[in-house]
C-alpha cells in the first residue's frame, strides 16, 4: 500500500498533478482541501474565518491521522499549510513518500488566474507585485518544513509530463 503526499506552496500543482499521477497509477486521488470542505459543508476561507486556523489544522491532522489507517494506496494532495503545523511532516514521511513541489513566487503567481486568487483568503486584493512579495516571504517561512520532505521536485524546468513521469520513479524506488 503507497502513500504519496505532495506538498508544497499554494498553487504550485499539487492538486492537478495529483488527479493525472493517480489516473497514471489506479490510486485513489485525496485533495484534503476538497475533502475537508466537503464534510465541513464550507470552504477552506470560510472555515478558516468562522472557525478559525487552530480548528482547521486539527481537522487536516484528522484527515492525515485517517489516511494513515487506510488500506488504500492514496496519491495525497496536501494543504499548502499541512506541513507547518505540529509534526505533520514526520508523521507523513514515516506513511509514505513525502514530495516537495518546489516553485518560485513568480512562477506560482503567473500559475494562479483571478478565480485561483479569490479563492485563497491570504492572496485577494493583492496586485501582481504584492501577491509575489508576499508569497516570498511566506515561502521562505514554510520552507524549513517543505524542505523536510523525502523528496524534493524543481518544478521550474519540466512540463507537467516530465513532472509526473519523474514522480512515478520517485515512488518507484521509494517502494
Amino acid at each position: 500500500m503507497a502513500k504519496v503526499f505532495l506538498i508544497g506552496y499554494m498553487g504550485c500543482g499539487k492538486s492537478s498533478l495529483g488527479r493525472k499521477l493517480a489516473k497514471m497509477t489506479g490510486m485513489r486521488f485525496v485533495d484534503m482541501d476538497g475533502e475537508i470542505e466537503q464534510r465541513e459543508g464550507a470552504s477552506v476561507s470560510d472555515i478558516f474565518q468562522y472557525e478559525g486556523e487552530e480548528y482547521f489544522r486539527r481537522t487536516e491532522r484528522a484527515l492525515i491521522e485517517e489516511i494513515a489507517q487506510s488500506e488504500e494506496s492514496l496519491v495525497v494532495s496536501t494543504g499548502g499549510g499541512v506541513p507547518t503545523w505540529k509534526d505533520n511532516m514526520e508523521c507523513m514521511n514515516s506513511l509514505g513518500s513525502t514530495i516537495y513541489l518546489r516553485r518560485t513566487a513568480k512562477q506560482i503567481a503567473s500559475r494562479l488566474s483571478p478565480h485561483g486568487r479569490q479563492k485563497r483568503p491570504k492572496l485577494r486584493g493583492l496586485n501582481d507585485e504584492e501577491l509575489v512579495a508576499f508569497m516570498t516571504t511566506n515561502m521562505a517561512e514554510r520552507e524549513p518544513f517543505y524542505s523536510q520532505a523525502k523528496y524534493c521536485v524543481d518544478c521550474a524546468e519540466r512540463s507537467d509530463a516530465e513532472l509526473i513521469d519523474y514522480i512515478l520513479q520517485i515512488v518507484k524506488d521509494d517502494e
